[in-house]
This record gives C-alpha cells, sequence and structure tokens, in this order.
C-alpha cells in the first residue's frame, strides 16, 4: 500500500507534445531542445530583439532520441518561423535602404551565389581527401544547376525545395560546410525576395 502511494507521488504531469512523437525505434527530435529554442525564438520575435533571426533559426540543430518530436513536422514549423524572421528583416532593411538600397543588395547577394555556381561542374565546391566523405558531388550539382536555373532563368524553385536538399555521401565528395553554405546564402537570397 505505501508503494502504490509512492508511486502516484512519483508521477509526473507532462505537458502535452507540441509535434507529433515518433513511435518504435524511430528517433526524433529531442522534445526540451525544441520546445526551449522555440521559445526563445518566439521572445526574441515578440520583443523585435537583433541577436537572433531567420540565420539563426536556418542553423539549429537538435539532439536525436527515440520517442522525439518528429523531424518533419519540427522542420516544417522552423520554416515559417524563419520564413517570419526574414520577412521582419526584409521590412526592417527597406526602411532603412529604401526600396532601391534593397533589390541593389539582393541583386548582389543573388549575383554572388550565381558566380560560385558559374564553376564547372564536378569542381564548384572544395573536396574532402579520399579517406573521408563528403556529400556526392553529381547531387550537389543537380540541386546547383536548379538553383542557377531559377536565379538566372526564373524557373520553378520553392524555399523548402532548397532547405529540403538532402545529398547522400561519398569518399572525396564535396566538403559538407561550403554546400551547406551556398545552401543557406539561397535561402537567404529567396526569402528576400519573396
Amino acid at each position: 500500500m505505501v508503494d502504490e502511494d509512492l508511486d502516484v507521488f512519483d508521477e509526473k504531469e507532462e505537458t502535452p507534445a507540441a509535434f507529433p512523437l515518433t513511435a518504435g525505434r524511430r528517433r526524433g527530435y529531442h522534445r526540451a531542445a525544441v520546445d526551449t529554442f522555440l521559445e526563445a525564438a518566439r521572445a526574441a520575435f515578440e520583443d523585435g530583439r537583433d541577436d537572433f533571426g531567420a540565420e539563426d533559426v536556418r542553423s539549429a540543430s537538435f539532439p536525436l532520441v527515440r520517442h522525439g518530436y518528429a523531424i518533419a513536422d519540427v522542420d516544417a514549423a522552423l520554416g515559417r518561423v524563419e520564413d517570419a524572421f526574414a520577412s521582419r528583416a526584409r521590412e526592417q532593411a527597406v526602411r532603412s535602404m529604401g526600396v532601391a538600397g534593397w533589390v541593389a543588395k539582393a541583386r548582389k547577394d543573388a549575383q554572388s551565389v550565381l558566380d560560385h555556381l558559374a564553376r564547372p561542374a564536378k569542381h564548384r565546391f572544395a573536396r574532402t581527401n579520399r579517406l573521408a566523405f563528403g556529400y556526392r558531388i553529381g547531387e550537389v550539382d543537380h540541386v546547383a544547376d536548379r538553383i542557377s536555373a531559377f536565379l538566372r532563368d526564373g524557373d520553378a524553385l520553392s524555399v523548402e525545395q532548397v532547405r529540403g536538399a538532402a545529398f547522400r555521401m561519398q569518399r572525396c565528395g564535396y566538403r559538407e560546410e561550403q554546400v551547406d553554405a551556398l545552401l543557406d546564402a539561397t535561402v537567404e537570397v529567396m526569402l528576400a525576395v519573396r
């Protein structure tokens, strides 16, 4: 009888999950890490702070655990949060530099991405050494061609497609950090002109 009473006091009241949870052996994002990050993002946005923005949201990462938040659902929410921060940054930039200055900056940033992607296929990014793995070259070049066509010719490409770009690994592949930086710069350009 005493043990049963103790069990009642040991139970913790769990807060409802903000996102669907993974089941079985599948892993998802650590719930507390996601909740803490999103609360900080909301506070920064509501307070109008400049020390937290779209780049912070884009670079957020969370530990993977069993029974965590479903990754796709959290990533979709993070995309919406990033969009909100980018929209606010765009409005602030237009107010401070005017529409013409803002358009000139967006064009300069887009041209910077295009210049990088104008390099020959298989030579657009630095490679890892033979013993290390990097992003699969052909897959990255395919995405790079789609980004170029979007920026140069106006071909269809969404921010979600760029955000969701994923690459398999290969020995002597493209360095991940360089590819990721270019994808981030592309997203910034796309959000700037949305």
